[in-house]
């Protein structure tokens, strides 16, 4: 806390959670807005940045909020109506900037956790391989005799039964099995040659 002397020609600054007490010229309302961060950030830089750590347990995250802290009250100097009372400002400035920063990190956790791809979803490099394979099988499937084609088709894409096929390709159920068989063999045959 800034505290007056009877003296006004020199100016106790104080900081309760680094215990350190500096002396400067001159009290902060005669300080430019250049003059009081410099000082202010001197004496205050540290234990501000320890008590943003000890709120965010992020440094990294807690000195940005304490430099945007030392910015604001440098923009603002004019407008302080106590400037003496400057380090309360710039303390509650860097509490309250360390609750924004929880209240957003809360808000991107519940997002994260609600927009998680389930386990089984597929990557995109999963989706970009399965779209070659594709390509690979329609390709092979173009190969195959007709007949064999349309069974492999009927019974593993379209997913119909042995007799509702035999019934589409008027043939018998025995010929359905011949035709199916051999062209899983000729698709197994000519993808395997592929790889």
């Amino acid at each position: 806390m800034f505290v007056r002397h009877l003296c006004v020609t020199t100016h106790l600054v104080s900081d309760p959670l680094g215990g350190r007490t500096m002396t400067y010229p001159g009290p902060p309302s005669g300080w430019t807005a250049d003059e009081a961060v410099t000082r202010l950030f001197v004496a205050h830089y540290r234990p501000l940045v320890r008590l943003a750590t000890l709120l965010l347990r992020d440094q990294g995250a807690a000195e940005e909020i304490v430099q945007d802290g030392y910015v604001a009250l440098h923009d603002r100097w004019s407008r302080l109506r106590d400037p003496d009372r400057a380090l309360g400002y710039l303390r509650t400035s860097v509490v309250n900037r360390c609750r924004s920063a929880l209240r957003h990190r809360r808000v991107a956790a519940v997002y994260v956790a609600t927009n998680r791809p389930g386990a089984d979803m597929p990557s995109a490099e999963s989706g970009a391989l399965d779209l070659l394979r594709h390509d690979e099988v329609i390709t092979a499937l173009r190969a195959l005799p007709p007949r064999q084609r349309e069974a492999v088709v009927l019974r593993y894409y379209v997913e119909l039964s042995e007799a509702e096929t035999a019934e589409l390709m008027r043939v018998s159920r025995g010929a359905v099995k011949s035709h199916t068989f051999r062209g899983l063999a000729a698709l197994k045959q000519s993808l395997g040659a592929q790889r």
